[in-house]
């Protein structure tokens, strides 16, 4: 392969070598804190499922709760996401990946009722 020792054009220079990375990763203590959160929020859940005080209804919202509240964490803690600026394009993703999750979720349900109620023995 060709070399190319040509010196660089006046103004161009290596792009990450002035980047910062102020809202980059985060420390240990950081992942510590997501990761004792994540924990608690596994094992709450776990708990009120293994007492069996609490009517399913209420165990299902709990459950359900604490899940949201676990994919926030992991989002902000071990994903980076946030609402700076650097971040906006992610979080586009992001949302545009759930708005794709919710829709083939969402009729593959409507369709599987309707080919059932459609199937019946009448």
């Amino acid at each position: 392969m060709a070399q190319h020792n040509a010196p660089a054009a006046h103004g161009a220079h290596d792009s990450h070598a002035h980047d910062s990375h102020a809202g980059g990763h985060a420390s240990f203590k950081g992942y510590a804190i997501g990761f004792i959160l994540a924990v608690i929020l596994t094992v709450i859940p776990f708990k009120i499922v293994m007492d069996g005080t609490m009517d399913k209804a209420t165990i299902l919202w709990t459950i359900l709760g604490m899940a949201v509240v676990q994919m926030i964490v992991h989002l902000k803690y071990f994903l980076h996401l946030d609402s700076s600026s650097e971040q906006r394009s992610n979080v586009i993703a992001l949302l545009f990946t759930a708005l794709i999750l919710v829709i083939v979720v969402a009729g593959s349900l409507w369709i599987m009722h309707n080919l059932n109620a459609n199937m019946m023995v009448m």
